[in-house]
């Protein structure tokens, strides 16, 4: 089968911002070299691949150029605005390889996704120190307030807290040896923040092992970036916050984040997303 594949940027309005997605809303059919082969040709960070089931749900695969992974933030917003341009706005639960994924997108097409229940770990300093090498990074360039950890909403994600908006800005990384440690620790991507004030962040994402240097806006990181928050006691009152990124690479995406009083329901990751339209 050929099947329809479109293109959405997510987290934006603009089709030159945000982060760009493949999507194929009926994937039935599809074998794993198939979609492998799909996602390597459409050639953004991630393709999602949906399927319908007969309880109303929707299962979902998500594929790098170079790999399957577990849960994409980005391409489900994507998905399922593209879904809801189709067959109208409401609620979806998606099935992923992560858990239960529940997607509401209201009527002017603004999608919020809701994580599986979060976890946070420890950094280990040996693996610390390996990250920093390969992105020529010093420890005193890091925000003590906000120490290194490793923080799971769909995937594992080290979250590096730079001092200085300058030092997120400055970002050259060796690109095969941060790739070979993230596949040997199972890290999707690598998430990078500044913080500007209790409820302004901003995000820089290293994604080597999908083949991408840079991910320009990372809905799981995001989520997996409030359970980090709340774990340390960091966030605002109102425990939301905003989260910019893409910026230093000329795709500003934007993404709300939202933290329950029990992070264990899920952290809400919120945004808009367009339609690239080739030709």
């Amino acid at each position: 089968m050929t099947p329809t594949i479109l293109r959405y940027s997510a987290f934006t309005t603009d089709p030159d911002g945000g982060n760009p997605a493949g999507v194929v809303l009926d994937a039935r059919g599809l074998g794993d070299d198939a979609m492998q082969r799909i996602a390597a040709e459409v050639g953004y960070s991630e393709t999602a691949f949906l399927s319908p089931r007969a309880d109303g749900d929707l299962d979902v695969r998500y594929f790098s150029p170079l790999a399957e992974v577990s849960f994409c933030g980005h391409a489900t917003i994507a998905a399922m605005v593209a879904q809801a341009r189709k067959h109208g706005p409401g609620d979806v639960v998606l099935h992923t390889q992560a858990g239960r994924v529940p997607v509401t997108v209201d009527a002017g097409f603004a999608a919020t996704l809701t994580s599986v229940p979060p976890r946070t770990a420890s950094l280990a300093a040996a693996d610390l120190d390996a990250l920093l090498a390969t992105l020529g990074w010093q420890h005193d360039e890091l925000d003590p307030a906000l120490p290194p950890g490793l923080s799971y909403a769909g995937a594992w994600h080290p979250i590096i807290a730079a001092a200085t908006r300058a030092r997120l800005a400055d970002l050259h990384y060796d690109f095969d040896a941060l790739a070979a440690l993230m596949k040997a620790r199972a890290w999707t991507t690598i998430n990078l923040v500044w913080r500007e004030d209790t409820q302004t962040l901003y995000a820089r994402n290293p994604f080597p092992p999908g083949g991408v240097v840079e991910d320009p806006a990372t809905g799981a990181a995001a989520a997996a970036l409030g359970a980090y928050l709340a774990d340390r006691d960091q966030l605002p009152a109102s425990r939301a916050f905003t989260l910019h990124q893409g910026h230093d690479i000329g795709r500003p995406s934007l993404l709300e984040v939202a933290v329950p009083a029990d992070v264990r329901d899920g952290v809400r990751v919120s945004g808009t997303a367009v339609e690239i339209v080739e030709g």
